[in-house]
């Protein structure tokens, strides 16, 4: 029986250019191999049309044999994506990731120009789909916030369109101007330029280290504004700057022979007050207009700055720029809110024995001020999992921030949109989940060691800092940021973001650290094709080594939540953009993207 024709087509205009190219000769030997395939399959007929369209009456299964003829005859990409570099996909990544993405940056590969973003182009879809980058970690479902850095639901699909499509160029003379590494100082008529000294930076691990600034200030001053620029932004992973009074952050600093003094969870000082937060990309932060954070007389500023590890032989000498105002302003108080003190654990103390998991609950009871909140900023160390805040108020709850996926080296201090007001008598209440297995790949300790409450890289702490301020009636009036919201309607992803999760993503060839694995089955087999097409880890493969390759996957290991970590080695290894196949217990498996870097 004959079905009823219908007219497919396969990219619009695709045939019309074919007709008009100078390879017509090739349709000829596509109706020969149209007529071989379709009498097989017992169609009835099928014609080329005058404007070049392809007719057929087919089933699914010819359909697609169909573009497979397409692509080896007339060697073209079966997809087509309206998205091009030059027009389209540069703007995004300008507008979002060259902050960190350029020649000298903190990001390990730079993304200005056609030819370098396209290197990376399957690495750049998997991590925009996925939404680790740009990183936030903050849901997004959960509450939004002043200049976010996020992408909307368009430009995540516009870029996974390109990429399936070829990554074409299009008309380069539509890509803007790429922007400029910050240079200079951005604060005008500052009060205060602090400067660290001269520091080389030589380490095989994540380095935190102190730096004290006196600020010589002789009154009480109001921060208006501060800015921190680094001194080699391709080594200056973040940093936290605190206010302190106290003397101690002084003499830890010159009890230590170089630069600075190490300290991974804060200052080593109890006095010591978080001013501010420095992100790559971040641009100077300035208080709400009216608000201040007052800085008593003769203190100290410190930063904490985080090198990453592998830095070799680099000079750092980052500076922060304080505008202060001596006249008396709305005081912001930047205060640990939800803690991990006894008053406020409603489960604790923070302990965790070996291979522990565990929820805390923090509760702290505004018992006499209506308040405001400005912004937030959670803080946990390596076993934190994910941490919340809300506020209850009655019947009524605020979702103030939620970190479903905590990540040590990505905190950041997130301004709301509006003020968030936080009545007398309500509550704010934080929830934060720790594991303490050996199955956490950023457990510091193998074998797993009790973790309790502490400064140091080997213990853990529960903190959501809140910028607050008391309330003045119209505050819930006051708009904070007027730019519009991004969508962020949900789109079709890979089964590997919501089922399987791999990190670190990218990483670099022969890293002593194992990719980790989380998914819903166990891990039994992979397969690993490598950037020219070539199947160099095949047949299943579980625990073995070739003449050229070695490569272990070692069994998976129970999660909480019904999940199974599973860790996979990888050695001597050309760096690329590779498809790695998954093999999972039940017969499911996923294909994703791992990138090898130098």
């Amino acid at each position: 029986m004959v079905t009823k024709l219908n007219r497919i087509q396969i990219i619009p205009s695709l045939t019309q250019r074919i007709l008009q190219s100078p390879f017509k000769f090739k349709i000829v030997k596509l109706n020969c191999l149209l007529t071989m395939k379709l009498t097989k399959h017992n169609l009835s007929r099928y014609f080329i049309s005058n404007t070049g369209d392809l007719i057929l009456t087919t089933a699914r299964k010819t359909i697609v044999l169909l573009g497979l003829i397409l692509t080896q005859v007339l060697n073209i990409n079966p997809l087509y994506s309206q998205y091009t570099w030059g027009e389209h996909i540069s703007p995004i990544l300008y507008n979002n990731c060259v902050n960190c993405h350029n020649d000298g940056g903190i990001a390990p590969f730079s993304l200005i120009g056609y030819n370098k973003a396209k290197a990376y182009a399957q690495s750049i879809k998997a991590s925009v789909v996925n939404r680790s980058m740009p990183p936030w970690p903050a849901s997004s479902s959960y509450n939004r916030y002043a200049h976010e850095k996020i992408l909307s639901t368009s430009e995540i699909q516009q870029i996974s369109d390109w990429v399936d499509a070829g990554a074409p160029e299009g008309d380069a003379s539509k890509a803007p101007i790429p922007p400029s590494p910050q240079k200079g100082i951005t604060i005008q008529n500052p009060t205060l330029i602090g400067k660290i000294p001269t520091y080389l930076v030589n380490t095989n691990n994540d380095v935190y280290r102190c730096f004290v600034i006196p600020t010589q200030f002789n009154t009480n001053q109001y921060l208006t504004e501060i800015e921190v620029i680094p001194g080699n932004p391709k080594i200056v992973h973040h940093v936290l700057v605190f206010h302190d009074t106290s003397s101690k952050p002084k003499k830890l600093d010159d009890a230590d022979s170089e630069p600075g003094y190490l300290s991974f969870g804060g200052t080593g000082s109890n006095s010591s007050n978080l001013i501010g937060v420095y992100v790559p990309g971040q641009e100077p932060y300035q208080f709400p207009k009216g608000f201040a954070c007052n800085l008593p007389p003769n203190g100290y500023i410190i930063m904490q700055i985080h090198y990453p590890g592998g830095v070799n032989a680099e000079i750092d000498s980052t500076k922060v720029i304080l505008k202060t105002s001596s006249n008396a302003l709305r005081p912001i108080y930047i205060v640990s809110a939800i803690n991990h003190q006894p008053a406020s654990l409603t489960n604790g103390p923070l302990y965790l024995a070996p291979d522990e998991r565990k929820t805390f609950y923090s509760r702290t009871e505004n018992k006499n001020y209506n308040l405001i909140a400005l912004a937030v900023a959670p803080h946990m160390h390596l076993i934190g999992k994910s941490i919340k805040s809300y506020l209850v108020n009655g019947k009524d709850t605020t979702k103030i921030i939620d970190i479903p996926e905590w990540d040590f080296h990505w905190q950041r201090t997130y301004s709301f949109r509006k003020p968030v007001i936080i009545p007398k008598g309500s509550t704010l209440w934080g929830e934060a989940y720790y594991d303490n297995s050996s199955s956490n790949p950023n457990n510091p300790n193998f074998p797993t060691k009790a973790i309790s409450l502490g400064e140091g890289t080997g213990d853990e702490m529960m903190l959501v800092y809140y910028w607050m301020s008391p309330y003045n009636p119209g505050d819930e009036n006051m708009v904070l940021d007027t730019s519009s919201l991004k969508s962020i309607l949900s789109i079709t992803k890979d089964p590997l973001s919501s089922q399987w999760k791999i990190y670190p993503n990218p990483i670099q060839i022969n890293s002593a650290s194992p990719i980790n694995i989380e998914s819903e089955n166990p891990i039994v087999a992979i397969e690993l094709i490598d950037p020219a097409g070539k199947t160099v880890i095949g047949n299943n493969s579980k625990y073995l080594s070739s003449e050229h390759h070695t490569f272990t996957l070692f069994p998976s290991v129970p999660m909480a939540d019904n999940k199974f970590s599973t860790q996979l080695s990888l050695l001597n290894l050309a760096p690329g953009t590779y498809r790695i196949k998954l093999i999972g217990a039940q017969g499911h498996s996923v294909n994703c993207t791992l990138l090898l870097l130098p």
